[in-house]
């Protein structure tokens, strides 16, 4: 059992150890209910797991209204500074070019988060070249979702784009989604070391979770929950219950996406 593990046991957050959600959101969705979706109900619930920091992109601007979504992901930056960091999230139909200058220069931003399969893009279209070239002068990262099969977002559509930009950091969003994709994630990042597994998923288990650190390494992996979409608790019980070393749960949990944040330059 490793400390993060016993501080659970003992109904407190770890200590000693910084944890990021590196692929959460903000606001109410359209398609279903989600409970307490606003900033201020996210930090509590923070507290309660000991999450320090949550990356964010606001349902509005990954589903609808990519302009409004952004300003509310900057107002949710801006009123918790110190518990979120924003993506910009770019639409390839909504003008991605002036949605990266309008916030390319604003610190509350820390990255780009793009959904090929919600916008019906595929991720190696022409429309999403303004994000490769931002990522690689920024040294930012890119969170994508990818889904194992799909025609917007499959894992081999990483691989493509890594081999075209590969020093842009990509965070491979939910890994594939499911065990079919997983596999496939693994095998994408181990071929390019700047293929990062992000792992929030409801299919996803601890196993899947240790197999990945065995495979690629723990500086390759980052703990995501997709809170509030999903649950945050939930996400990080596997993180906290999978068999990992504590400098492998430490990296996971916040060291990994702490040293990529930290190569972020203005441009």
């Amino acid at each position: 059992m490793n400390r993060t593990t016993e501080a659970v046991w003992a109904r407190r957050a770890p200590h000693g150890i910084e944890v990021i959600d590196a692929h959460a959101h903000t606001g109410p969705f359209s398609l279903f209910f989600i409970p307490d979706p606003d900033p201020t109900s996210m930090v509590r619930v923070m507290d309660r797991c000991g999450v320090s920091t949550a990356l964010i992109s606001a349902h509005l601007a990954v589903q609808l209204d990519t302009r409004a979504g952004n300003e509310a992901t900057a107002a949710a930056v801006a009123r918790y500074p110190d518990r979120f960091r924003g993506y910009i999230t770019v639409n390839p139909w909504q003008d991605p070019v002036a949605e990266i200058e309008r916030w390319a220069d604003d610190a509350r931003f820390c990255g780009i988060k793009i959904h090929p399969d919600q916008h019906a893009y595929p991720l190696t279209g022409s429309r999403y070249s303004a994000v490769w070239e931002f990522a690689a002068a920024a040294a930012a990262p890119v969170l994508t979702h990818t889904w194992a099969g799909s025609a917007y977002n499959d894992l081999p559509m990483v691989g493509d784009i890594a081999d075209r930009h590969p020093q842009v950091t990509i965070l491979a969003g939910h890994s594939g989604g499911m065990p079919a994709g997983y596999d496939e994630a693994i095998a994408v990042a181990a071929r390019h070391p700047y293929v990062v597994l992000e792992i929030c998923s409801s299919r996803g288990h601890g196993r899947y979770l240790q197999h990945m650190v065995d495979e690629v390494g723990a500086d390759q992996v980052v703990f995501g929950s997709d809170f509030p979409y999903l649950d945050l608790r939930v996400g990080l019980g596997r993180v906290l219950f999978a068999k990992l070393s504590d400098a492998d749960a430490a990296a996971v949990l916040g060291g990994t996406i702490t040293r990529l944040l930290s190569h972020k330059k203005e441009i």
